[in-house]
């Protein structure tokens, strides 16, 4: 016999063939960030948008742009951490090298650099080997421009100085020549 519930039902439509190279993993998604590939052998880089605040720490392992405020502190040990125009940070600052475009209050440490550019601005102090500045910034603090040891170099001793006190001796009198001793050392006032 013949079935009317099947003829009525309209067909599926086709679902396009996807290759199983081009599937993309599932990531973690968060509000208003988004993460940017740029190309083979390239570091990835996360963006925090303007809308996004976390009080806390935060801590990763790829290059961060953040335009949104961030409270607490950042630790970027061997990546770029870039403080958009919007920007608003409170936090103690650790990355490779920061490139501050927004506001930052609190001490910045970058291993290779810190970057303040135009219309950019820091409160507290910077420890870094290399630190620019740009005209129109805004900097209030401190700079230590620690070097690094370089790669295989040894890295120099401390050196210390002691002062040791010695018993007073007689004041020479004023005029008296030098005598030789015993041992053949002048000695002042005889």
């Amino acid at each position: 016999m013949w079935k009317r519930d099947e003829a009525v039902k309209p067909p599926p439509p086709p679902t396009p063939a996807v290759p199983a190279t081009a599937a993309v993993p599932a990531a973690p998604v968060v509000s208003s960030a988004s993460v940017e590939t740029r190309g083979a052998g390239t570091r990835d880089v996360v963006h925090i948008g303007k809308s996004v605040v976390i009080k806390g720490e935060l801590n990763g392992s790829e290059d961060l742009t953040i335009e949104g405020h961030v409270e607490g502190k950042i630790e970027l040990k061997d990546h770029v951490l870039t403080i958009g125009s919007n920007g608003r940070i409170r936090a103690a600052v650790f990355a490779k090298a920061v490139i501050v475009l927004g506001e930052v209050v609190g001490n910045v440490t970058g291993t290779e650099k810190v970057d303040i550019r135009d219309n950019g601005s820091v409160d507290g102090d910077i420890v870094s080997p290399r630190v620019a500045i740009a005209e129109g910034a805004h900097f209030r603090g401190s700079v230590d421009m620690k070097r690094t040891p370089t790669a295989g170099a040894a890295s120099a001793p401390k050196v210390e100085a002691r002062v040791e006190a010695k018993p007073a001796s007689p004041s020479p009198t004023p005029g008296a020549a030098p005598v030789a001793g015993p041992s053949g050392a002048q000695k002042v006032g005889a």
